[in-house]
């Protein structure tokens, strides 16, 4: 099976990350069904498919179980679960999102597909921080043991769990994605839009939460949606129930130097800088991972490798959304 010329279910399709999903699988010839509740997903991203006859859009409430059976009954190959809450800092003040979001969502799903005769294959975005703060950087698959240490990465890590637990219990193939910061334009949360929306309402000074110091790789999009095609092919040829790869850059780039870039791609001058460090470690938030870096390199065998460094992926994302 090659990903061309089948059928594919893509939830949170019209998100940042699922939409350009999306827009590679319509152009390799694929039929394609995207499941959307439009909570964070913009109808707009999908705006050239709407009329394609290969393609549907299905508004739908995921953490209801007959919305999943019934778009899981349209006899597609391949689910692409991209849909999530995307916001990791919603955690510290209400966790019962990313249950509801991430957890009770996959499980509908992969009850859905249990009883599918077509759909035994999902491909599950997860993150990096699964990983938690991890003692080894690069970090790579086989790291142990996992520690998350924000509710949006532990109920990523159970929905990993709940996947490779129903893969070798009903027969199906789970290929998890764990991904870095992803950036570019259609993104709704992140460092960049934060930076660029604080600036637009005070030029003058920007705010950064944290001590500025923290240090982590970013993906710029197209990178992501290469690296899924590359996985996904890689795992298709192969016979593997469970599989998981790490999809980041090979580099770092800290906070400060973020802010650097977006006042200098905003044409800005003489902008001061301030931090908020009240918690513990210099840390963003609580549950935030101050120092990530993947190591891709199991991936990389595959063929896949970066473009774009992150450095290099913050710029054009930040070229990009300060022009919107």
């Amino acid at each position: 099976m090659k990903i061309g010329n089948h059928a594919m279910l893509v939830t949170g399709g019209a998100g940042f990350i699922g939409s350009h999903l999306v827009d590679r699988l319509m152009d390799v010839g694929c039929d394609v069904i995207v499941v959307d509740n439009l909570s964070a997903g913009r109808l707009e991203n999908l705006g050239r498919w709407l009329k394609n006859s290969h393609f549907r859009f299905v508004k739908g409430e995921l953490k209801k179980p007959q919305d999943a059976e019934r778009v899981i009954r349209e006899n597609v190959d391949v689910v692409f679960h991209f849909a999530a809450n995307p916001e990791v800092r919603v955690g510290e003040t209400n966790p019962k999102v990313h249950f509801d979001e991430n957890l009770c969502v996959t499980y509908n799903l992969l009850e859905a597909m249990r009883s599918s005769d077509s759909a035994k294959i999902m491909v599950f975005a997860s993150t990096s921080t699964v990983y938690g703060e991890a003692a080894i950087l690069p970090t790579p698959e086989d790291y142990g043991p996992l520690i998350p240490i924000s509710t949006y990465g532990a109920s990523k890590l159970g929905c990993e769990a709940l996947i490779s637990a129903y893969a070798y219990t009903f027969g199906l193939r789970g290929l998890i994605l764990r991904f870095a910061n992803v950036v570019g334009p259609r993104a709704t949360v992140g460092v960049v839009l934060d930076f660029i929306e604080k600036l637009r309402n005070n030029p003058n000074q920007l705010v950064i939460l944290g001590d500025g110091l923290q240090k982590k790789s970013y993906l710029c999009i197209d990178d992501c949606v290469d690296a899924v095609f590359c996985a996904l092919n890689a795992f298709l040829d192969g016979n593997n129930r469970v599989d998981v790869y790490n999809v980041g850059s090979p580099d770092q780039i800290d906070v400060n130097r973020i802010a650097e870039i977006v006042v200098q791609e905003m044409n800005l001058k003489d902008v001061g800088f301030a931090h908020s460090s009240r918690v513990e470690g210099g840390r963003g938030w609580r549950g935030d991972v101050k120092f990530m870096r993947l190591s891709s390199e199991k991936l990389r065998k595959h063929g896949w490798k970066p473009k774009y460094k992150s450095e290099e992926a913050i710029r054009i994302a930040a070229r990009i959304l300060s022009k919107i």
